[in-house]
């Protein structure tokens, strides 16, 4: 399998079922449909990437669009994982960084357990390191 077969990159957002379809398939927590909804709407960016047309992975960002971007869900379906699905994504998502991310920016995410370097391979840095504590996260 390719990128090149039948898949379409978009830069649009997900439909709230499409979105909690794929994070049910990844075995991520059930969220309101409310919920899912205004994040998707407040969300600063979105990729998604079809396989016809099927939802297989998407990424989007949060922030304030100025001086603090977080990636978030960044996303493929089990069965699309290992064929530069989420290289497409970060490619899509590092290139709207490039342009909207203003000198000092910090670009935050929270790597899945054993994702860390993926998202190395973009320059982001582990924590803690010699300048940088731990991060940290709360979930409600």
């Amino acid at each position: 399998m390719s990128l090149t077969d039948n898949f379409q990159i978009k830069l649009v957002s997900p439909t709230v079922n499409e979105f909690l379809a794929l994070r049910k398939k990844v075995g991520w927590q059930g969220i309101a449909v409310s919920a899912a909804e205004m994040s998707l709407t407040n969300s600063l960016f979105h990729v998604t990437i079809y396989h016809d047309i099927e939802l297989v992975a998407m990424g989007r960002i949060v922030g304030d669009g100025a001086m603090t971007f977080y990636i978030q869900d960044v996303v493929v379906a089990p069965a699309y994982q290992g064929f530069g699905v989420g290289a497409a994504l970060m490619a899509q998502i590092e290139s709207y960084l490039s342009t909207a991310a203003n000198k000092g920016a910090t670009i935050g995410l929270l790597a899945a357990q054993g994702k860390e370097a993926f998202y190395a391979r973009y320059g982001y840095l582990e924590r803690p390191n010699t300048s940088l504590g731990h991060g940290m996260c709360k979930f409600v």
